[in-house]
């Protein structure tokens, strides 16, 4: 799909379906720190196939596996290429390397909190090392953007929102909002 075609009634159904599937704020496995993959093995292989598809059809950017409900350190990710989005690319054990000293803010939104989009600055460019989703060493370099969603997705790793990174007057905005809908 590209970035200027609309979604179709049936993407959407399989995205409202995806979405469903997805843990949500205030939800106790979002703030806990998910445990190292001893083996890219058969189970692993399968949940990354199972979050990539899930990410997919939410036609979404990251996805970790806390927000899952599973605590293993694995995300899938993917960049806007342009014509819409990229490749699903997995992560297994990813640790962050190094940050660079500049920062930059932006907003950023959740799949686990809905309808929030967020201020949050972060470094511009990091290196990450983990495991691809075949269990083989990979180093990233990563200008933005795709620095700051792996940053958004190593953070759901250790138990950390986007909220936790805001200011105290965009957290409390967030949560006025969060509040509101669901009161709705």
């Amino acid at each position: 799909m590209t970035t200027a075609e609309q979604p179709t009634p049936a993407q959407l159904a399989r995205r409202e379906a995806a979405l469903a599937q997805v843990r949500k704020y205030g939800d106790p496995v979002l703030r806990s720190r998910a445990r190292p993959v001893a083996a890219v093995d058969a189970a692993v292989t399968a949940q990354i196939r199972a979050m990539t598809r899930l990410l997919e059809d939410a036609m979404e950017a990251g996805l970790a596996a806390p927000q899952v409900g599973i605590l293993s350190r694995v995300f899938v990710y993917r960049l806007d290429a342009g014509e819409g989005l990229g490749p699903v690319r997995a992560l297994v054990n990813p640790e962050l390397a190094w940050a660079s000293a500049e920062t930059a803010v932006a907003e950023e939104g959740c799949l686990s909190i809905p309808g929030v989009w967020i201020a949050v600055e972060r470094p511009v460019a990091v290196r990450v090392r983990a495991l691809d989703a075949s269990g083989y060493p990979v180093t990233i370099d990563a200008p933005a953007p795709e620095s700051r969603v792996l940053q958004h997705e190593l953070d759901h790793l250790d138990g950390v929102l986007t909220l936790d990174r805001a200011s105290k007057a965009d957290r409390r905005a967030a949560m006025r909002a969060l509040r509101g809908a669901r009161s709705r």
